[in-house]
């Protein structure tokens, strides 16, 4: 049974948020503290992550219990998805919110959306979707589930309009994020960090992604003894799963790869070059204005299937943004050591420089501030 809201102060706002993945966390994580700014008692529950907990509210259930790439693995574990779902629900229904907020996660989030609409909860969607890559027919399930639809590339908003849906685009959170980034002068010394210049990994938030593509990222080290690489640690993925795949494929040159957590900014704002999975890492990378490869490569039967509903021309966001190949996208079969090793080569010798097209895409991007054009908005509907 909900609790009596007999006692409960008709000023308060509860947010209920459903997240499922790193990006996820940070991105709702500020917007939760643009909330706490602009709604005077807002109260949060949530199933998301570290980021968010800080911020404050309370966890019902964290992200890494969540994450299945790809859609074999999702049908292997549709029984526990199910179950989360279910799960979700009651937990949202118990807290009885004013609003939910979901955040990207489409999959899971808009099954989400589907439960609340249907028991009037009202419905917003932070950080839509990528249905313009895919299946773009859940814009009608979008239409009858979603009550507002916030968006941050800047190509999401005509998307929309060309199905009668009239969205908020408020800019990409990002920008903020790495604006009031302060890089920490001691990162080297702190970590155990040669002198050398460093080659940034970043190989995914998922196991699956990690197994997939670490392994090639470091047949790498012996031909490139003058750097030092490190991979930015995933923060639900233990440590001891990083150091199998390490001790299996670096072999002698452990000592030129190391395994940080929590300062992905760092690496990146020290690092001379990236191998980045697709993803947001992809656009953070940019951001920072690192030189990168995006590597992407799945199990075969969803990554043919995926082929056969991917409707754009790329996988990175940063060429996506800027509708051309700007960074190099090695996907599947072209996700080999020796490829790695080739364009890697090519981005320390600077024979590409990206700079002309990393200062583009910010300016695309749009100015900071996006997390609280989003925050008034929402406060401006829930009052």
């Amino acid at each position: 049974m909900p609790p009596s809201t007999t006692n409960r102060q008709l000023t308060t706002k509860r947010v209920f948020l459903s997240v499922g993945e790193a990006s996820g966390d940070l991105h709702a994580a500020l917007l939760m503290r643009a909330l706490q700014k602009e709604i005077s008692d807002v109260e949060f529950a949530y199933w998301g992550g570290d980021k968010m907990q800080a911020v404050g509210g309370t966890l019902l259930k964290h992200y890494r219990d969540l994450a299945f790439m790809g859609f074999w693995e999702v049908v292997k574990n549709l029984r526990t998805i199910l179950r989360n779902l279910d799960n979700c629900f009651a937990d949202m229904l118990a807290f009885q919110p004013d609003v939910l907020i979901l955040v990207d996660y489409s999959g899971f989030n808009l099954r989400i959306a589907k439960k609340a609409k249907a028991a009037g909860i009202k419905v917003f969607y932070y950080i839509s979707p990528q249905v313009w890559a895919s299946r773009a027919n859940r814009v009608e399930k979008i239409k009858d589930y979603v009550d507002e639809m916030f968006v941050i590339l800047p190509f999401e908003k005509a998307f929309y309009r060309q199905y009668d849906f009239d969205v908020h685009s408020i800019g990409h959170p990002l920008t903020d994020v790495v604006q009031n980034f302060r890089p920490d002068p001691n990162f080297r010394s702190e970590n155990n960090l040669s002198d050398r210049p460093l080659i940034a990994l970043l190989p995914g938030s998922r196991k699956q992604e990690i197994t997939a593509m670490l392994g090639e990222m470091l047949q790498l080290l012996p031909s490139f003894p003058a750097y030092q690489f490190v991979i930015a640690g995933a923060p639900n993925i233990p440590q001891a799963f990083y150091e199998e795949i390490i001790k299996r494929f670096s072999e002698n040159s452990v000592a030129s790869v190391q395994l940080i957590y929590n300062r992905t900014y760092d690496i990146f704002s020290t690092a001379k070059a990236a191998l980045v999975t697709s993803g947001t890492a992809t656009l953070e990378a940019a951001l920072f204005e690192v030189p990168q490869v995006v590597c992407y490569k799945g199990g075969a039967l969803s990554y043919a299937i995926a082929k056969r509903i991917i409707q754009v021309k790329y996988i990175c966001l940063v060429n996506l943004i800027l509708d051309r190949e700007v960074v190099k996208e090695l996907i599947q079969k072209e996700m080999t050591a020796e490829n790695l090793r080739k364009e890697l080569t090519k981005l320390l010798t600077e024979e590409k420089s990206l700079a002309d097209d990393y200062t583009e895409l910010k300016a695309k991007l749009g100015e900071p501030g996006a997390p609280r054009r989003a925050a008034q908005i929402m406060a401006t509907l829930l009052a």
